[in-house]
């Protein structure tokens, strides 16, 4: 999703009674809240295969699968963000209604306008939760998938898996592989660049 506008400082608890009287949906980061903006057909139809997959692999075991409109709080920082997808195995969060906070595989579908956002600072917040295990950064244009799996205890080392274009994608965190055909179901390719005509500027 992406950020279409700056609101004024918050803290935590401000912003969740802030928010609950909104209509559109707000992220907190680091005390700025920051407006959602709408997402293409193509983002919001792979969050929603990645969602069904996870849901019908996790049916039944006690871990809960969400997609885009519930906030995950990152309590190192005092924030709070509405991923794509993630997954939540934990009793806490099970008890929770608004907010969770303990999950074990985050994914972001990534759109040019928050690419590098989702890959810089919202990757470096998502580190911080002590019981995440995966993070998954899914690019529909590339069709690539890059993993991110902690790496012994504590938050300092993540190790990239990367799933290049016909590979589909593995969560270890949940134990389910999912084909590329699967994973951009009913998603059209890019367009293709259109040729400047002979003679035109660049």
């Amino acid at each position: 999703m992406g950020y279409a506008a700056r609101q004024p400082v918050m803290t935590g608890d401000e912003y969740l009674v802030w928010e609950a009287g909104q209509t559109d949906r707000h992220e907190l980061v680091d005390g700025e809240v920051y407006a959602m903006a709408g997402a293409e057909a193509g983002h919001v139809t792979t969050a929603g295969n990645l969602y069904m997959a996870l849901r019908q692999h996790l049916r039944g075991t006690p871990c809960m699968t969400f997609i885009s409109d519930m906030k995950l709080h990152v309590a190192a920082r005092d924030s709070y963000f509405y991923p794509d997808v993630f997954v939540t195995c934990a009793e806490t969060d099970r008890a929770s209604r608004l907010v969770m906070r303990e999950p074990v595989l985050v994914i972001e579908v990534l759109s040019p306008g928050t690419a590098a956002f989702d890959r810089g600072d919202k990757f470096a917040h998502y580190r911080q939760i002590a019981s995440l295990q995966e993070i998954a950064l899914v690019d529909i244009g590339s069709r690539r998938c890059d993993v991110y799996r902690r790496h012994g205890e504590g938050e300092g080392l993540w190790l990239l898996h990367p799933f290049e274009a016909g590979e589909g994608v593995t969560f270890a965190s949940v134990d389910l592989r999912l084909s590329a055909a699967d994973l951009f179901a009913d998603v059209d390719p890019e367009p293709a660049p259109r040729p400047r005509p002979a003679g035109s500027a660049p």
